[in-house]
């Protein structure tokens, strides 16, 4: 073989050479290339996997601690669930509380540490945060936030334990509910609830049985007030708001009361209070009044005045006249006898006002029978309260007049039927009940809450 066929063969040789080097070289970036993004996607699957567990570790934090509550605070009094936010030694109060989780077997899935915003005074919210991790990567940590809120008396614009009839002229602005059925022919800005499907409507003798919600008008629309009746739709039936199963704490508002130096007893006829801009209230003992109007005829003494307590009680161990306005209090005042048995009232002719509309100002009414509106009373009446009448009703007996409104801003509770004007065009003419959204976290002081945590709120960090 010649020198140039050698030379061309060697170069054949290297240039086949070459070319599977090259070609060996990119096959291995491109594997490993793919190497790289398997491993890649592999470490992102882990992580993927260890933040959602992370997340499902702070979650279980929240339910561990809705356990912890409800075999804490379910069953005991308001007195009592303030005491155990007080006493120290709720857990992740003050100091946050961890736990390691385990899988069913027995192996450390990872952790969650748990940290408390208590209640402030006489609140029914408590913010709880879950921080969770794995023991794989304790690096990923997720945060949950959650917000604890036992239900309170004062959560429903109207809230009533029998029938009820809400005539033309009424306005309600916030959740109405009863547990023996609505005749609703007003305009309802909220949802209208009841907790039976049908009953007998005693005010119509033919054909009494009716819906649990329902209105005369037929189309549903107010012809005399211009707008749709159940703007805020009507269900029936829903569960029943029990009476029963909220305490009124009548007991714990007196105790509260006597700490205090705010029980008055029942020498005489009650009390005629009168609240203050300047965080006082002056007092007055009632000696006779008119069983026909339920007006003041006389007083046993002068006036006296004294400064709102820190906790907020006011107790009388018999009727209570009550008027006035406050500036950044939060009070409240009940009539109740504990002693001999009786069922005194409340009595309202003059406003109770509020200065501040933020939640700084609050005021609950608890009368052992009725809240009654004066036969005298103003013929423009406003009423900034949360008015609870625990054996008897709120509203106004029958008297042969014509007032113009009265305006409700807070939260009316009823046992028996409400009102305050009748079928003959007597009474209030204008009717405007209105839900203080402030109530639903921050009920008055001592005011009858539940006993049982709920979450209403829960977000990730």
């Amino acid at each position: 073989m010649s020198m140039i066929a050698r030379t061309n063969v060697s170069k054949r040789k290297g240039s086949v050479l070459a070319y599977i080097l090259v070609i060996t070289s990119l096959s291995m970036m491109l594997l490993l290339a793919v190497i790289q993004v398997v491993v890649s996607r592999i470490q992102y699957a882990q992580y993927r996997e260890n933040k959602e567990q992370s997340l499902q570790i702070a979650e279980s934090g929240i339910y561990f601690y809705r356990w912890y509550l409800a075999h804490e605070v379910e069953g005991r009094t308001t007195q009592q669930i303030q005491d155990f936010w007080e006493g120290g030694s709720a857990l992740g109060v003050g100091s946050a509380y961890e736990r390691d989780v385990l899988d069913t077997d027995g192996t450390l899935r990872g952790s969650y540490r748990v940290t408390v915003t208590p209640p402030e005074s006489y609140s029914t919210i408590v913010i709880v945060e879950a921080v969770g991790w794995t023991v794989k990567d304790p690096d990923i940590k997720r945060t949950v936030r959650a917000r604890f809120r036992r239900p309170s008396w004062s959560e429903f614009a109207v809230l009533g334990d029998d029938y009820m009839r809400f005539g033309d002229g009424t306005t309600v602005m916030g959740p109405l509910h009863v547990n023996g059925g609505a005749h609703f022919d007003g305009l309802a800005y909220n949802t209208v609830s009841s907790a039976v499907e049908e009953y007998y409507d005693s005010d119509f003798d033919v054909n009494g049985w009716r819906d649990g919600v329902w209105t005369s008008w037929g189309s549903e629309y107010n012809t005399s007030m211009g707008g749709s009746v159940f703007s805020g739709g009507k269900e029936y039936p829903v569960p029943e708001q029990s009476f029963a199963n909220v305490s009124t704490n009548l007991s714990i508002i007196k105790d509260a009361a006597l700490d205090s130096g705010m029980y008055f007893d029942n020498d005489r006829q009650g009390r005629h209070i009168v609240l203050q801009t300047d965080g006082t209230f002056n007092i007055r003992k009632v000696r006779s009044y008119s069983s026909a109007t339920n007006d003041i005829l006389s007083y046993q003494g002068g006036w006296q005045t004294f400064d709102i307590p820190e906790n907020g009680v006011i107790y009388v161990e018999d009727n209570i006249w009550l008027e006035g306005t406050i500036d950044g209090e939060r009070i409240t005042i009940a009539a109740a006898d504990l002693i001999g048995g009786g069922n005194p009232n409340v009595f309202i002719g003059h406003d109770i006002r509020y200065t501040n509309y933020d939640g700084s100002d609050t005021i609950g009414v608890i009368a052992e029978n009725d809240i009654e509106i004066l036969k005298n009373s103003e013929d423009y009446l406003r009423i900034e309260a949360a008015l609870l009448a625990q054996n008897g009703r709120v509203g106004r007996t029958y008297y042969i007049d014509h007032k113009d409104t009265i305006s409700i801003f807070g939260a009316l509770a009823s046992n028996q039927r409400y009102g305050f004007a009748y079928t003959d065009g007597t009474g209030y003419n204008t009717r405007d009940l209105q839900y203080d959204n402030n109530l639903l976290y921050y009920p008055p002081p001592y005011f009858p809450t539940g006993d049982t945590y709920s979450i209403d709120l829960w977000e990730e960090l």
